[in-house]
């Protein structure tokens, strides 16, 4: 083969070479730019959060509520003593069923007893000088008819009667103190009972007024408790005095005794944001005691229809209570809301969305309003689907 022809095929056979290694190179950048385009297209798809959506759900807001309570005697009176002394018999133990004046205690003070009869003989002297006065006064009002004595005598005699009726007055008033303080040795029940305490006991020195704080005996009337409760102020527009309403103590499960609306507060206390309401309920039984804790439950009048939104779709943070909602571009729009009820699970809703908004479930840290979302089907839906 003449050298020219080798030459020329050489060529053409680098050409050809050249060629194909251009086009595995475009072939290989356009590969790498394609998978940098779809890399780049799908790290933009996940950094939008994928969300879970439900709708509300409608139903009836609860007919009742329950809530703590307390249990209070409808009266109680604490004892204490009116003179000093020493305890000298007690009469009544706690539960003592006992009636309306009678002997509970006695004190034995005898320093009363002596003041008594030093009054009494005050009051003696007193009157008789009162009678003598009134006999002088009297006869010296007769000579002055006469011109025996004169009118300035007379009147110095009258006066002398009034001073000394004073005096009488007082002794008598005096004797009449003492003889009441006599009558607060005996500490008697002032109405029907129950003695609930005793915190005395024979030969106790016992100082008028009692320590601040400490009572001798507790008389309680039992046969009706009062039954007080807080009411959260969403609830009470809905509670009325022909409000039924059930009490249960621990100590008898499942038993309910009924309760009646007795009276509220008709304020919200600033610090718990309730109101006080007052019920009775009838002891007869004794079965329910007194400062203990009840379960107070009312049937609630005015019952609407309420949304519901699981517990997890709430968001509290600065701006306040809040759920997100998906709108129909997909992005995040943001609701406050107001709280009816906690249910624990789930969550009754006063006000702030509407039964067509798409809530998301539980949404993602760090979402805000007007973020996009994908919003992802649950899986029961994915599970019937398929």
């Amino acid at each position: 083969m003449p050298p020219t022809e080798s030459h020329s095929g050489l060529r053409r056979a680098g050409i050809v070479i050249a060629v194909i290694a251009i086009v595995i190179v475009v072939s290989g950048i356009g590969i790498r730019i394609n998978d940098h385009r779809q890399m780049t297209e799908w790290t933009e798809e996940q950094a939008i959060p994928a969300v879970a959506v439900v709708a509300p759900t409608l139903g009836e807001a609860d007919a009742r509520i329950e809530l703590p309570g307390r249990l209070e005697a409808f009266a109680r009176a604490p004892l204490n003593a009116r003179v000093s002394g020493y305890l000298k018999t007690w009469k009544a133990d706690i539960g003592t069923p006992v009636k309306a004046g009678q002997l509970i205690a006695e004190i034995e003070a005898p320093d009363v007893e002596q003041q008594l009869l030093q009054a009494e003989a005050d009051l003696a002297s007193a009157e008789a000088n009162a009678a003598l006065a009134a006999s002088t006064a009297k006869r010296w009002q007769s000579m002055l008819g006469r011109d025996s004595v004169s009118k300035q005598e007379v009147d110095e005699k009258a006066g002398d009667l009034a001073a000394k009726e004073a005096l009488a007055k007082a002794a008598r008033a005096n004797v009449e103190r003492l003889r009441t303080m006599r009558g607060f040795m005996r500490i008697v029940a002032p109405f029907d009972g129950v003695v609930t305490a005793r915190n005395t006991d024979i030969g106790e020195l016992i100082t008028a007024g009692g320590v601040s704080g400490r009572e001798l005996f507790v008389v309680s009337d039992t046969r009706t408790l009062r039954v007080y409760v807080n009411v959260p102020q969403s609830y009470v527009r809905r509670l009325n005095m022909d409000t039924k309403a059930g009490i249960t103590v621990p100590e008898h499960p499942g038993k309910e005794y009924p309760a009646a609306f007795v009276a509220s507060a008709g304020a919200v206390n600033i610090a718990t944001g309730t109101t006080l309401l007052q019920l009775t309920v009838d002891n007869k039984a004794g079965e329910l005691l007194p400062g203990g804790y009840a379960g107070v439950s009312f049937e609630l009048v005015g019952g609407a229809q309420a949304l519901r939104v699981p517990a997890s779709a709430l968001i509290f943070d600065q701006a306040g209570l809040r759920v997100a909602t998906v709108d129909a571009e997909s992005r995040v729009v943001m609701k406050p809301i107001t709280i009816a009820r906690d249910h624990g699970s789930f969550i009754e809703i006063a006000g702030g969305i509407e039964a067509t908004d798409r809530v998301i479930s539980t949404p993602p840290d760090g979402l805000m309003g007007g973020s996009a979302v994908r919003v992802i089907e649950p899986a029961a839906k994915r599970t019937n689907a398929g």
